[in-house]
């Protein structure tokens, strides 16, 4: 059921495309672009998202099997990296024509046994090493087994090989970047030219885009976050467009008396006689707790309204004695990508995790 209440997530899908273009500018035109939608489209909706950069990107990145799924269910086509795959799920990957991402012996077999079942033949798959993440992937002593099993059947083809970088963003970590960049170039030197087809490489996340272009965007690059408007770097996302904004109301205006108290543990007192504002948004659509009691605030008629007590489930208070405003005025709870970076400051987060923490109950809408 479309939610029904005044609270909406804007998706400005021109920004979106401005932002791929700025993007596509740092790398070579033959390099191709992987667009990364899970966690449902980095908080805004995977499906519309998906829809509109079909035509320009050659390949679309999830993270579980059920956001690959809603994506061939919503009728795209374009090949679909799982970066998550778990063994019980295989089968269903394959069913949806999805691609694993591989990241272990056992992982490997599995997925060669899980074609084998379906009676299915060179089923792309792709091989991910571990380069200094530490989180999933092959080491480069796991290359004589992989060739092992790879080219013992038929049942799958190695479509990539890609690694991640750990620190991309940071310059001060540019040596170990550099070294794992290198380590990626070894190890694909060393598998490539034994396997029956030519895998693409790739490496690079946005940050890795915006800071090794030239030394490691081989085949493809993926891009994720700065899809959606943030590039980890003031000077880069100052290029990039708004894509998300998200919006309420004001329900009702308080006039709190010296010495009362506003929302739940009385945790705001008033020192002398101010005007709140109750918003219809709250924890439950993630707006955290840690935005209360003056920490976050919202935009009212170009005015900054800091929040009053702490945020409830599902509404908060913001002081807006100074401001000229009544119930039913728009409220800019997300403006930009400043008062975005700001809030995550303020929370001792990124971006990544306001965006993502917008609850599906809000309503999404497209321009």
């Amino acid at each position: 059921m479309e939610n029904s209440h005044v609270t909406v997530l804007e998706i400005d899908l021109n920004a979106i495309e401005h932002n791929l273009n700025v993007f596509k500018s740092k790398i070579h035109p033959e390099t191709k672009v992987l667009a990364v939608v899970k966690a449902f489209g980095y908080g805004s909706s995977s499906v519309e998202i998906a829809k509109f950069l079909e035509p320009k990107v050659a390949y679309f990145a999830v993270a579980y099997l059920d956001e690959g799924v809603a994506l061939r269910e919503a009728g795209i086509k374009t090949p679909i990296l799982v970066l998550h795959p778990q063994k019980i799920n295989l089968e269903q990957i394959i069913k949806f024509n999805l691609e694993p991402n591989v990241y272990s012996i056992t992982l490997l077999k599995a997925v060669i046994e899980a074609a084998k079942n379906l009676n299915v033949k060179n089923y792309p798959v792709h091989i991910k090493f571990n380069t200094g993440l530490n989180r999933l992937g092959f080491s480069k002593k796991d290359i004589p087994e992989i060739l092992s099993l790879v080219k013992n059947q038929q049942e799958i083809v190695v479509a990539s090989v890609f690694s991640h970088i750990a620190a991309s963003e940071d310059l001060n970590e540019k040596a170990f970047t550099l070294q794992q960049i290198n380590t990626f170039k070894e190890i694909s030197n060393q598998l490539i030219p034994q396997l029956p087809n030519k895998p693409f490489r790739h490496m690079l996340n946005t940050s890795g885009i915006v800071n090794y272009a030239e030394e490691a965007q081989f085949e493809l690059v993926r891009l994720g976050i700065g899809l959606y408007g943030f590039a980890n770097d003031d000077k880069e996302t100052a290029k990039l467009k708004n894509v998300i904004t998200l919006k309420s109301v004001i329900s009702q205006i308080q006039t709190i008396e010296k010495g009362e108290t506003v929302g739940y543990n009385r945790a705001f007192k008033a020192a002398e006689t101010v005007k709140t504002a109750t918003i219809p948004i709250g924890h439950a659509d993630g707006i955290s707790r840690q935005f209360g009691n003056g920490v976050g605030y919202v935009y009212i008629n170009h005015q900054k309204a800091p929040i009053v007590g702490n945020v409830c489930m599902d509404m908060l208070m913001v002081n807006v004695t100074n401001i000229d405003c009544q119930e039913g005025d728009e409220v800019l709870v997300f403006k930009d990508q400043l008062h975005i970076e700001d809030l995550a400051r303020r929370a001792n987060t990124i971006p990544y995790e306001l965006l993502t923490a917008i609850s599906q109950r809000i309503k999404r809408v497209v321009k």
